[in-house]
């Protein structure tokens, strides 16, 4: 037996005319918000605010931004200027102490670590012969 494959699966289907159920819904929600305030305000000052919702409307109904709907365009802008931002410049790296040179904290010295235990200064001192063995194996094949 033999199936038919939808070709056209990544389109919406048309559900009101021409229009998607998305489509639709938006430009349905425009029009009563515009229809509310038409009873509400004065001539001038629904003009004013009609317009800027309708121009909203067409967009979320029919723009698309790199084949994408204007929705997520309009998601991101939102989330992007939501979202606490913060931008450090240093013209020069930060200096981090040095393993010779730093002291142990007083609750380092007071613990007792156990034989097979890993504690911070003796993970740095395995991270450091390392690095100085990564440097050598480097050297001796160049």
């Amino acid at each position: 037996m033999q199936y038919q494959v939808p070709q056209f699966v990544d389109l919406e289907d048309r559900i009101i005319g021409p229009l998607t159920l998305k489509q639709f819904l938006y430009l349905a929600f425009a029009g009563a918000f515009i229809f509310v305030f038409w009873f509400l305000l004065n001539f001038y000052v629904w003009l004013i605010i009609s317009i800027p919702i309708a121009a909203a409307a067409a967009a979320f109904a029919f723009l698309k931004i790199n084949d994408r709907p204007f929705v997520y365009f309009f998601l991101s802008f939102v989330r992007y200027f939501s979202k606490p931002k913060l931008y450090i410049f240093s013209s020069k790296p930060p200096e981090l102490p040095s393993v010779e040179t730093r002291e142990r904290s007083p609750l380092q010295q007071n613990s007792t670590s156990a034989p097979g235990r890993l504690t911070p200064s003796k993970l740095k001192e395995l991270a450091l012969n390392l690095d100085i063995g990564f440097d050598r194996l480097n050297n001796e094949t160049q």
